[in-house]
């Protein structure tokens, strides 16, 4: 499984962006999360959503703004950031899960076997 992400860049403070991560192989079996990874700090959770796309969890700091959804015709997953913040600035991972029930929803980076390269999100104030 490949994944590729899209649609990072710089943006203002209370600016808007939406990422993209296209799957090589069809997503409906797989969970698609998103991690972001700072300078200096370690990776951690965004937003998961399930396989079927019916179960979404969010980091507590993202929650009312940003929004993961998917599209499993055309293998993609979407995560529209509304309201940014400097502190929202970070390579931004999507990443796989092994196959697994409809409402399956990891938050472990362990739980993840494949991974895209990142896009990067910078958030100015």
């Amino acid at each position: 499984v490949q994944l590729a992400e899209s649609g990072g860049g710089l943006v203002q403070a209370g600016g808007s962006l939406r990422l993209s991560c296209v799957a090589s192989v069809r997503t409906f079996r797989y969970a698609i999360g998103w991690f972001r990874q700072a300078p200096g700090k370690e990776r951690e959770f965004v937003a998961v959503i399930s396989p079927s796309g019916g179960n979404t969890v969010y980091t507590d700091s993202v929650k009312g703004r940003f929004t993961i959804s998917r599209d499993n015709a055309e293998n993609t997953v979407y995560l529209q950031m509304n309201s940014l913040k400097p502190e929202d600035t970070a390579v931004y991972y999507c990443a796989g899960s092994a196959p697994g029930e409809s409402s399956y929803s990891p938050r472990l980076r362990e739980q993840y076997p494949y991974w895209g390269q990142g896009t990067q999100v910078t958030v100015s104030s």
